[in-house]
């Protein structure tokens, strides 16, 4: 309970409109590949109060709605901050899908060291927050970082399913990556073959370009968002809660892992396909990139990439959270 005099405690349409502010962060960070909203909302410091209302979605919740206990239902599941985390959350997704969708196209490798810069910054921040280091902490830091790897090395699906029941699952695995620091959603759609097409879909949807196919397809991977959320944000609120440490160093080992994908200096080794999704790439070392101006400028981007992470850090006076851990039940 806050025990702030009351002239002293935020008014509700600022802590609204900060909540609103926070998600637009959050949604911008959910549509790019390589950056995760989840470690935005870790280092806006609303990670476990996000975790903790997602995951009172439960019988309690149902229990309230079923005898007409509005405002009770309200409270259990912390309403009022999901509505205007979630309306920035959608207002950025869908300001920057269409973005997104011509920076990955035309502008791929500066692109991409601007997500570096973000996440590698951002895997700094959440190794900050690991208060017990032990030797089974660092091993299960490195077993995240494994896992990562191996999980962005995997080629994307060249010719990915288009049944419902595909884009389903994918909304499901994309939701439950887009919760956890450092497992982007966007990476998970990229690998099983699907973020093109539902940037595809927010890009003509914003020129009015609708369809049934495109309306069917986004309400079904909607739904799998919604099920995946609820289902994975118990898992997850537990694991915070009893074991925080082990659970943060293996949320910081997913995001040095998943580095790899988002390696800025790639070649195309398919000019001649016409479709982004078709494309195949293979990664330069250093030694193999020339130091011209285009290196220089994209060494730039990727540098002012991480130091925004750290200002926003900076600002948010690098809390952690904005309230105690939630009590596992």
């Amino acid at each position: 309970m806050n025990n702030a005099p009351l002239s002293e405690q935020p008014a509700p349409l600022r802590t609204d409109l900060t909540h609103l502010a926070r998600g637009l962060l959050m949604g911008a960070a959910d549509i790019i590949p390589g950056v995760s909203g989840g470690t935005v909302a870790l280092i806006l410091g609303i990670y476990n109060r996000l975790v903790t209302a997602i995951s009172h979605v439960d019988g309690t919740f149902v229990g309230h709605l079923r005898q007409r206990r509005w405002q009770s239902a309200a409270d259990h599941i912390d309403l009022r901050f999901l509505l205007a985390l979630g309306g920035g959350i959608a207002v950025g997704v869908i300001s920057l899908g269409s973005v997104m969708h011509w920076l990955l196209e035309e502008q791929r490798q500066y692109t991409l060291a601007a997500f570096f810069g973000l996440i590698a910054a951002s895997s700094f921040l959440v190794a900050r927050l690991i208060q017990r280091w032990s030797a089974g902490v660092v091993a299960l830091l490195l077993a995240g970082a494994a896992v990562a790897l191996g999980v962005v090395r995997q080629p994307a699906f060249t010719h990915p399913p288009d049944a419902l029941w595909y884009v389903f699952l994918c909304g499901v695995l994309g939701i439950c990556a887009m919760i956890l620091p450092g497992i982007s959603g966007a990476f998970i759609l990229l690998i099983l073959g699907k973020y093109h097409d539902i940037t595809g879909i927010i890009k003509e949807t914003l020129k009015l370009h609708i369809t049934a196919d495109n309306m069917a397809t986004v309400a079904v991977f909607a739904a799998g968002c919604v099920i995946g959320l609820v289902s994975f944000a118990k898992v997850l609120r537990w694991l915070l809660a009893r074991h925080e440490s082990q659970t943060m160093a293996v949320l910081c080992g997913f995001m040095l892992g998943s580095l790899w994908k988002i390696w800025p200096f790639q070649i195309d080794l398919t000019p001649q396909e016409p479709k982004f999704k078709l494309k195949q790439f293979e990664h330069l070392s250093l030694s193999e990139v020339p130091c011209d101006a285009r290196f220089w400028l994209t060494m730039g981007v990727l540098a002012g990439a991480a130091i925004f992470v750290l200002v926003l850090d900076r600002v948010s006076g690098g809390r952690k959270v904005e309230e105690s851990l939630p009590t596992a039940t």
